[in-house]
């Protein structure tokens, strides 16, 4: 039986968490949600169970929307929260999504405002 494009995501999505899971050494995840209209980031303590920073699209200064204009704010935006937090070194967990375009976009955007992953 074949698998609906969002079972296939969600699968997508626990492998790579999965992975993750033993390159983390603790540090808390980068987690990266993409809808249709806007893009969010949060940065998870899976140990303690708890959002560290967390930023979207629908609080930057800059035009709403789902661009790579819009993703690379969110970057730099969730990247200084999580840095205010005293967290640096990150894992990047693009979730099902391809590292391309606006996910790629904010994860770059991240680096260069100061986490490492």
């Amino acid at each position: 039986m074949a698998l609906s494009p969002r079972e296939q995501m969600a699968r997508r999505a626990q492998r790579n968490r999965t992975r993750l899971k033993s390159l983390s050494n603790g540090r808390p995840r980068l987690s990266v949600f993409r809808s249709d209209k806007n893009i969010y980031a949060q940065v998870i303590d899976d140990a303690k169970g708890v959002t560290v920073a967390a930023a979207s699209s629908l609080e930057t200064a800059a035009k709403r929307g789902s661009n790579a204009a819009s993703a690379t704010e969110v970057g730099k935006l969730v990247a200084q929260r999580a840095i205010e937090a005293g967290i640096k070194d990150v894992v990047f967990d693009r979730g099902g999504y391809i590292y391309h375009g606006r996910v790629k976009a904010l994860a770059d955007a991240a680096r260069e405002a100061g986490l490492n992953f």
